[in-house]
């Protein structure tokens, strides 16, 4: 079948589902880091990921820490992707091709802070943005105000490359941090500042999930 015409078979799928970016990645290259069945992953070498914007105003509510009303939406977000990536899945699979969908956010590994795979990376390299200084998936337009899922399949798809472009001069994630984890240099990120902040927030009360979205809040990309 034509790689094409599928990629725009499942796009219009997509959108028509509400689902606002798009991008389909090889990863022929780095299935091997997926905590996935290698049974399926000898199959599988596309990965569908799209996203879902979240709302600006639930964003600009939040004030110095997150608070239940964004920790509902920031639930509500995800299981709508999920729910989105069983559609497709179910369509991909009538079209007699394996699809695996994998939850918009679910660890599996607490040690590493690791789910079955990286979204974020996937979507890098399905042409949905780049990384920012904040550690998270940056959209030109979006910024980091969505929410992503992916969708592994072995249907013949075209793929979509990186983007080269990044944050430029903006600082505003670094300045908003509450665990001073966000440095000038994207890879000086420290993963383990940013968790502790999201486990002080837990042991609050303040949310039940380990969630924050102050980076979230500044960072409205380029559009």
């Amino acid at each position: 079948m034509d790689k094409n015409k599928n990629y725009i078979e499942l796009e219009k799928l997509c959108r028509e589902l509400g689902v606002d970016i798009f991008g389909v990645a090889d990863i022929k290259e780095i299935k091997q880091d997926f905590l996935i069945a290698d049974k399926i992953l000898a199959k599988v070498d596309r990965a569908i990921c799209f996203g879902s914007r979240l709302t600006h105003g639930i964003l600009e509510e939040l004030a110095d820490t997150p608070d239940r009303l964004y920790y509902h939406h920031y639930k509500t977000v995800n299981a709508f992707l999920d729910q989105a990536a069983l559609r497709l899945g179910n369509y991909i699979q009538d079209k007699g091709y394996l699809a695996l969908p994998i939850a918009a956010s679910q660890i599996v590994d607490w040690d590493k802070l690791k789910g079955h795979l990286s979204h974020k990376r996937i979507g890098y390299l399905a042409g949905l943005g780049w990384i920012g200084r904040n550690n998270l998936l940056v959209h030109k337009t979006l910024g980091s105000q969505f929410r992503l899922v992916t969708v592994l399949t072995d249907m013949p798809l075209k793929t979509d490359k990186p983007i080269k472009d990044g944050c430029g001069p903006c600082r505003a994630c670094i300045e908003v941090c509450p665990a001073k984890a966000i440095k000038p240099d994207p890879e000086d990120f420290n993963l383990q500042l940013c968790f502790a902040k999201l486990k002080e927030f837990q042991n609050a009360h303040l949310v039940d999930q380990y969630v924050c979205g102050l980076c979230l809040k500044c960072c409205k990309g380029r559009g």
